[in-house]
């Protein structure tokens, strides 16, 4: 059994169709990047995997539990990172973190271990005491990153979460996700930038209006899309049918 089972999943809002009957199996113990443009359907999808969102029709199970009927126990071993960082704003980051330690029973000792690992990695130590709504979107982002790690989840669920890091950031995050993976824990991690999900994934299913344009590694999907190209872009137009775009480029230079 798939770690992450997703079966003929429909989400509508609505007369809008967001999810048009997806079918997915999700193994444990990888980096696994849902990749499509905005409006593609990735954050209600990542939505209803993490039980924030119910489905229309179909099914989510995640280690065997189902995703509505057993979201309460899903959220125990689960980290979440929105695309925007949901936070709050009225506490420190210390404060926050361990509000998020009591939440999940992190002994004393754990915690501060673990807080101060991360914050110094990140170097967000001179924002511990500041409040969160005064601090930077970039900072705020590091904020929701560390309070969704801190627990040591099985799961992490990423939505965009690389928005507005610096590079060393976005390198260390980058590798304390493939270390997370090593360790048998799974990252679903959705995104638009074709260099974070060729670089990070270990397996990509390509997002477009809706429905799954093509799954697997990198390689797998080079065969899809009837390339020898590696880059990403270049396969994702393709079996995206967007492709050929001279026409329009051409439109566009004679104006």
């Amino acid at each position: 059994m798939s770690f992450i089972e997703i079966k003929d999943l429909v989400k509508k809002y609505g007369n809008t169709t967001a999810i048009n009957n997806i079918t997915l199996d999700i193994d444990g113990g990888q980096i696994y990047g849902i990749l499509g443009p905005n409006g593609s359907g990735k954050t209600t999808l990542l939505k209803i995997i993490s039980g924030i969102l119910p489905p229309t029709s179909g099914s989510v199970t995640v280690n065997g539990i189902n995703a509505v009927t057993g979201a309460d126990s899903i959220k125990k071993f689960l980290g979440y990172i929105p695309e925007t960082p949901a936070l709050y704003e009225s506490l420190t980051p210390i404060e926050f973190f361990n509000f998020i330690g009591s939440v999940f029973n992190i002994d004393s000792a754990t915690l501060k271990e673990r807080i101060n690992a991360f914050s110094s990695a990140l170097e967000i130590e001179k924002y511990m005491n500041e409040f969160i709504g005064s601090l930077s979107f970039g900072t705020k982002q590091k904020v929701a990153i560390i309070s969704a790690l801190i627990h040591d989840p099985q799961l992490l669920v990423m939505d965009e979460g690389m928005n507005g890091l610096d590079p060393r950031s976005s390198r260390i995050i980058k590798e304390l996700l493939r270390d997370f993976a090593s360790k048998g824990r799974t990252v679903i991690f959705s995104t638009h930038i074709m260099e974070i999900a060729e670089n990070v994934c270990d397996t990509i299913s390509i997002l477009y209006n809706g429905n799954i344009a093509g799954t697997g590694s990198l390689e797998k999907l080079k065969e899809e899309a009837g390339s020898n190209n590696t880059d990403l872009e270049e396969i994702f137009l393709r079996l995206t049918g967007d492709n050929d775009l001279d026409t329009l480029l051409n439109s566009l230079k004679d104006l």
